[in-house]
């Protein structure tokens, strides 16, 4: 094995503390974090924060050796690899049922709603919405969404909020990543903004637009580009009253996607602009931006992903 490779994972847990086994709670929206009750036991060395941390951002599911590999080494594997792999998965097996049981269990049992499992080419950490805030986030949103679908827009602003409530800064914020992370962490980026796109949503068609004005501003300043917020700082400006500074924001977006991404703004950007403009009664109703302005939120994002994908391809 290679010298200078940390297999000590966390420190040990307090002597003589009763142990919780339903307070196992890992989180990844912010900094990483895993504490049982009061015991906290993320891990301090560089890989092996990276192992947990891979493990949880992708929890139900398997992450093959070659992923876990390639995020902790790259090119530039030790020459033990398998080996170096096997004995960090111990050694957080092995310390994660420590904490969590009261008494020993046999390696590779279930603890506490939680199981790291074997699998033939990979492992796989199962956890249950409760101990993991990134599933607990995405199981929300779903509920979010469907509940803005069946008409239960109080509901659902009351639920993304909930959502959103547990992000606690960038994902994995103090993990540095290697190429798996970056993707992981990219998706529940995106993910957050669609789920914060709803919220905005919920909340227009609450008729919520002066209490939305400060929000939005912030959004559409450090995202110009971003045609979703752009369209709901217009429309939430035009009912507030104030016209001018709608259709203002329209050739400031305008501008920064010329000069950004090269392109024009949206048919459906520039059919609101239009809108504004002609003060289309319909613009005047509670709801959300009209003229299919719903479908705006992915759109840049989507496109620029997609022009990532592929200087990523060339290079």
């Amino acid at each position: 094995m290679r010298s200078g490779i940390a297999l000590t994972l966390f420190g040990p847990g307090p002597k003589g503390v009763e142990k919780d086994v339903t307070a196992l709670q890992i989180n990844v929206l912010g900094p990483l974090s895993v504490h049982v009750g009061q015991m906290d036991m993320t891990p301090t060395a560089p890989k092996p924060r990276r192992v947990l941390a891979l493990l949880a951002i992708c929890a139900n599911r398997v992450v093959r050796n070659e992923q876990i590999i390639e995020e902790l080494w790259e090119n530039s594997p030790p020459t033990s690899v398998t080996t170096t792999l096997q004995t960090y998965v111990y050694q957080l097996r092995k310390h994660l049922q420590r904490a969590l049981a009261p008494q020993p269990v046999a390696t590779g049992g279930s603890v506490s709603g939680s199981d790291l499992r074997t699998f033939a080419g990979g492992y796989m950490l199962s956890l249950a919405p409760e101990a993991l805030d990134s599933l607990r986030f995405e199981q929300l949103v779903a509920q979010g969404r469907a509940a803005l679908e069946s008409g239960r827009t109080e509901t659902a602003a009351r639920i993304l909020r909930e959502a959103l409530a547990l992000w606690r800064g960038p994902a994995l914020v103090d993990v540095t990543p290697g190429p798996i992370l970056q993707v992981e962490v990219l998706r529940l980026e995106e993910m957050s903004k669609s789920a914060l796109e709803l919220r905005i949503e919920a909340d227009l068609l609450l008729g919520r637009h002066h209490e939305l004005l400060s929000e939005l501003v912030g959004l559409s300043a450090r995202q110009p580009t971003h045609e979703g917020f752009q369209a709901k700082l217009m429309l939430a400006l035009y009912r507030a009253g104030r016209r001018s500074e709608a259709l203002g924001v329209y050739q400031g977006a305008r501008k920064a996607l010329v000069a950004e991404l090269g392109v024009d703004p949206s048919g459906d950007l520039q059919r609101l602009h239009r809108a504004i403009l002609e003060g289309d009664p319909s613009l005047s109703e509670a709801g959300p931006p009209p003229l299919g302005l719903e479908s705006l939120a992915m759109s840049i994002p989507r496109q620029r992903r997609l022009e990532h994908r592929q200087v990523g391809a060339v290079q």
